[in-house]
């Protein structure tokens, strides 16, 4: 397949086309010259205590050292861990890849059926866990293959007393460690101590290596682990570094990690591209309680932040907000799902910066679209293939299209995954032999190499015959004032096949359905327009604060008018 690439001639000004692959051998090697570089420099920073990059380098090679001589883990194994944004996070992470094993990042918030379901289909032999979800792990532990358990509490890496402080309030206080008994767990802090008394042997990895197992298409049915190399991790942190090294400077950068690490989105774009270049990653455990949020950013001096939508419309939309401290900010990454063009503008008017929005998936480690930072405003763009990275929109036969044609997003670039964990048949039916990722998003590319979503396949409404994508309804119903959030869905229709139906969190308790209606009519054809209308309190999202449109798919029907 031929590939014009006209993307390269509008990369920004000292942006290459290729990026150098060679320089890490694998993600301890970054882990380990970011530790050389800045030793004393802050590295990540939670509940008020930091972790130097000395300190990461030391607790991580402990942690290493007790799963290899401790635990008796083999290079390959499998480690799960289940743990929101704590200090352990990070220490585990970089442990288990220092001693040669396989990260299986675990959502803390599975149910009993979905855990039990990866563990076993990853293998695992062994689980980090925080106590606040212990008590999943031990209703499912006996019938998967994982031999050894780690239990944490928050503040376990916090100074005494407070430790001691926020442990008891999160336990007895606020009740959120349900009672567990895992005969046999091992406590965080003692495999740390028991791990200095090893002796640490460096792992011999190289870019083949697989480095994580990130569990995606669970909203499709049973969830698949992308195996991601070490190769695949640092081919991306190096595109993405290239990609906003211009406004960098190493050393000194705060970037605000509200998603959570166990994401594909914040273990690359914070955990590793900001370790790269020195940068202090500010951990926030509950990105939920907003004004908490706000709270603890309102003195910080953060240079970036990433998120996705509905995190920055949360912000927004908190009091306080508007009162926060912006003037170190330089970058902010939207990524995830669609970013909309209401919450673009709010955010550039609050902040003073474009809220660039970039493009990826678990399969591609995950970045394979970037916008330019220098942006001035919002474009509806997922913006520019990054370097080492072709796009290509394709018809249904494998047929590339021309510029402004819609067709499938597929992408080859050496982040790509190699493949899924014991699913050749899955993974042959998005993986070419050449390579080429077909992602399952609907797109079109125009004549500067920009890239426009235009919606996932499979969330496509089909109206008598015309194709009406969710994101651009939600985009003009997000532009009223009165609307905080929204989600379109295709329903069951007798005239026209199907429907578009949307449900409404209301900003303003006196918007009304023929509100809505009024402004749909004014900016969407007739065959786009809401046919339903729901007014709810709330939208079902994903951990990371994803919109999940398959749960309103699915959910119980309640009374809603139709046009």
């Amino acid at each position: 397949m031929s590939i014009q690439r006209p993307w390269l001639s509008s990369y920004p000004a000292g942006v290459p086309a290729q990026v150098d692959l060679d320089e890490f051998s694998s993600v301890v090697a970054v882990l380990e010259s970011a530790c050389e570089r800045f030793r004393h420099r802050p590295a990540f920073s939670n509940l008020g205590k930091v972790l130097s990059y000395d300190d990461v380098d030391r607790l991580s090679r402990q942690f290493a050292a007790f799963l290899t001589g401790d635990l008796g883990l083999k290079k390959g194994d499998r480690v799960a861990l289940m743990m929101p944004n704590v200090l352990q996070y990070p220490i585990a992470i970089f442990g288990v890849l220092r001693a040669g094993l396989v990260v299986v990042n675990t959502n803390p918030m599975y149910t009993a059926r979905e855990l039990k379901h990866q563990l076993n289909d990853s293998g695992a032999s062994a689980i980090v866990v925080l106590d606040n979800f212990a008590h999943t792990v031990s209703e499912v532990l006996r019938d998967t293959s994982v031999k050894h358990v780690v239990t944490t509490a928050v503040g376990d890496l916090l100074n005494f007393p407070k430790s001691f402080i926020v442990n008891f309030v999160v336990k007895h206080v606020k009740k959120k460690v349900p009672a567990f008994d895992i005969p046999g767990a091992i406590r965080f802090a003692d495999a740390l101590a028991r791990g200095a008394k090893q002796t640490y042997r460096k792992a011999d990895l190289n870019h083949d290596d697989i480095a994580f197992l990130q569990y995606t298409g669970g909203t499709t049915g049973v969830a698949k682990g992308a195996m991601l190399t070490h190769g695949n991790l640092v081919a991306n942190m190096q595109q993405a570094s290239l990609w906003i090294g211009v406004n960098v400077k190493p050393g000194e950068e705060v970037i605000i990690t509200a998603l959570p690490l166990y994401h594909i989105f914040a273990l690359t774009a914070n955990g590793l591209v900001f370790m790269k270049f020195g940068g202090l990653n500010y951990l926030i455990t509950d990105p939920r309680d907003m004004p908490a949020f706000v709270k603890e950013i309102s003195n910080l001096k953060f240079t970036a932040i990433t998120g996705v939508n509905t995190l920055f419309n949360g912000l927004l939309n908190t009091p306080g907000f508007d009162k926060v401290d912006f003037s170190a900010l330089h970058l902010t990454l939207g990524g995830g799902m669609a970013v909309q063009r209401a919450v673009a503008e709010r955010w550039k008017k609050v902040t003073g910066v474009p809220l660039a929005e970039a493009y990826g998936l678990t399969e591609t480690s995950p970045a394979a679209c970037i916008n330019p930072l220098d942006i001035p405003d919002y474009n509806g763009s997922i913006g520019l293939p990054i370097p080492s990275t072709d796009v290509s929109i394709q018809d249904d036969n494998g047929v590339q299209l021309g510029y402004g044609e819609i067709g499938e997003l597929c992408v080859k670039g050496p982040q790509v995954m190699k493949g899924y964990w014991n699913r050749p048949e899955e993974t042959a039916k998005v993986l070419t032999p050449d390579g080429w990722l077909h992602t399952g998003d609907i797109a079109r590319m125009d004549e500067k190499g920009y890239c426009y979503i235009v919606d996932r396949k499979k969330d496509m409404i089909l109206v008598s015959g015309f194709n009406v994508y969710p994101n651009e309804v939600e985009d003009v119903v997000a532009l009223h004032p009165g609307v905080l959030e929204v989600a379109a869905i295709g329903v069951p229709d007798e005239k026209s096949g199907e429907a578009v139906k949307i449900f409404v969190v209301r900003k303003d308790p006196k918007l009304t359905e023929a509100d809505l209606r009024a402004h749909c009519k004014e900016n969407l054809t007739g065959y786009k327009l809401p046919r339903y209308i729901e007014f709810r309190d709330s939208l079902p999202k994903s951990n990371v604060g994803k919109i999940i449109r398959r749960e309103l798919r699915d959910g119980p029907v309640k009374a809603a008018t139709a046009a």
